[in-house]
């Protein structure tokens, strides 16, 4: 089946996309349901990105609710695997809450989910493909990397109260280095330790630059095992295009009742807020009494509605003007030559207000006279 470019949007052009691009890599298509049962997204309501969920009953009794989260349901449906890899990817429509007026909003969301025996091919795969996934949407895209075991770890290991181990997360998210250091301080924490810290929010670049200031700053003062976990994923994706959009940045921090790994978050050139969310999720398998691991991300579609696509500066190629003297067949073979040349083109008495267009023709008495 052929399709015709012209008549998709952007962002059907980008599930398109994204959806031939996981198949490539031996991704099938995962199709949900509209709805689960509430209890579901009850006991997890802290991963979902929205609070509102829109719950019914149904004629059996049971509190339903609109699916505000793929992720969930594929853990819920998917095989306890340890030996081996599920791969699926989805393109499905979840209900949230907007953040500008809080009203429900029906939003396609694009993704892809890895579950089973999670290793490091598995991890540095899906980030290629998170990476590819932005650059489908547009070439001035970076993907930012951190660990949230790493921050995590060091959070646990340097003694930190835990009435204070959420503020501090708080502040590295928010790259907050004064009220850090007064946490930190406030907990007689060694300068040294403190400076550590600080690196997580100062060192932010390209992988071989920032990898060995923070490894040097948390040398002898916390393992950094998972430090060279993250570099030989990121080296394995040396050789790939995708290397120069990769970008170390601590201040990445997930909920660490949930994720366990590796997390990252994808951005795009003119858009204010992250477009791309994903990471190892393996205390959410656990909470979910689940033995295997998981990795996947998703991609928001909804955030591209204020992305400016450079290629649809127009809405249409053409605005043919024709009148009740114009010959319906010459017409008609005049629009169709258009159509031929790749242009869209839209017939009207007049020209439409508020369309943008490239070119006004007039076809008046089989004569054409552009404007």
């Amino acid at each position: 089946m052929n399709i015709d470019e012209l008549s998709l949007s952007f962002g059907e052009k980008i599930v398109f996309s994204l959806s031939a691009l996981y198949g490539r890599y031996g991704y099938s298509q995962y199709k949900m349901s509209k709805f689960e049962e509430y209890d579901l997204y009850a006991r997890n309501k802290a991963f979902l990105i929205s609070d509102g969920v829109i719950t019914f009953t149904d004629t059996n009794g049971k509190l339903m609710a609109l699916k505000p989260d793929v992720t969930l349901s594929i853990i819920k449906n998917s095989k306890d695997e340890e030996k081996t890899v599920q791969k699926v990817y989805y393109n499905e429509n979840v209900y949230r809450t907007d953040k500008g007026n809080g009203a429900f909003k029906e939003i396609m969301q694009v993704g892809l989910e890895c579950i089973g025996r999670i290793d490091s091919y598995s991890i540095s795969e899906v980030i290629l493909l998170a990476c590819k996934s932005l650059k489908a949407i547009s070439e001035s895209s970076v993907l930012d990397i951190s660990h949230s075991g790493f921050v995590s770890g060091v959070i646990d290991s340097f003694g930190i109260p835990e009435e204070n181990k959420a503020r501090v997360l708080k502040c590295i998210s928010e790259k907050n280095v004064h009220e850090l250091h007064t946490i930190c301080s406030d907990a007689s924490l060694s300068e040294e330790k403190i400076n550590a810290l600080k690196s997580l929010i100062t060192t932010c670049g390209a992988p071989d630059e920032a990898l060995p200031v923070i490894k040097s700053a948390f040398e002898g003062l916390a393992e950094t095992g998972s430090l060279t976990q993250l570099s030989a994923v990121i080296s394995a994706l040396s050789d790939d295009s995708v290397k120069d959009m990769l970008r170390i940045d601590f201040s990445v921090v997930d909920d660490v009742n949930y994720y366990n790994g590796i997390v990252f978050k994808g951005f795009v050139e003119g858009i204010p807020t992250v477009v791309l969310s994903g990471g190892q999720y393996d205390k959410l398998m656990q909470r979910m009494n689940r033995k295997s691991g998981a990795i996947g991300f998703a991609v928001y579609l909804d955030t591209l509605e204020r992305f400016v696509d450079t290629k649809n500066d127009y809405d249409v190629d053409c605005v043919v003007l024709y009148n009740e003297s114009t010959d319906l067949l010459s017409l008609s073979r005049f629009i169709n030559s258009l159509i031929l040349q790749g242009k869209s083109v839209t017939a009207q008495w007049e020209a439409p207000d508020g369309i943008r267009y490239k070119e006004l023709i007039e076809f008046f008495d089989g004569e054409v006279t552009e404007g």
